[in-house]
């Protein structure tokens, strides 16, 4: 009796799991960063609060974080957006989004910000730059 019962409950397990994605469909894009609000200088041990600013070009497009790179004391940084894949998606003028995150300091000498601002007509990124001295 325990076997068929095992068996049963493995059997009704499989198939009360739907391994097809029918109904959610998106991918991720990068957004360009329109402006950034980041302190002057920075002290060593302290953590800041940087606010980025990106216009959001529809109604389907949601945050989702941020793309950061880290190499030594550079920080890479853009917007990352899920966008649904679905009908109904209206275009959003002049939607300028703000969203913030965390920095902790912790290397002397300076940190170079580059926040990505798309690319130019040679094909090539623009990133919006700041050094920040550690004091």
């Amino acid at each position: 009796m325990k076997k068929i019962l095992f068996l049963l409950s493995i059997v009704l397990l499989f198939n009360s799991c739907d391994l097809e994605d029918t109904n959610d469909h998106f991918h991720s894009v990068i957004l360009p960063v329109e402006s950034v609000d980041i302190p002057t200088e920075f002290a060593l041990g302290q953590t800041y609060e940087i606010t980025v600013r990106y216009f959001r070009p529809s109604n389907c497009h949601a945050f989702d974080g941020f793309y950061y790179e880290k190499v030594l004391n550079e920080r890479t940084i853009a917007v990352q957006n899920i966008v649904l894949e679905q009908g109904g998606c209206e275009d959003l003028t002049n939607s300028l989004v703000e969203e913030t995150f965390d920095f902790y300091v912790t290397s002397n000498g300076s940190y170079i910000f580059k926040f990505w601002q798309g690319t130019n007509t040679a094909g090539e990124d623009v990133f919006l730059e700041y050094e920040i001295p550690v004091n």
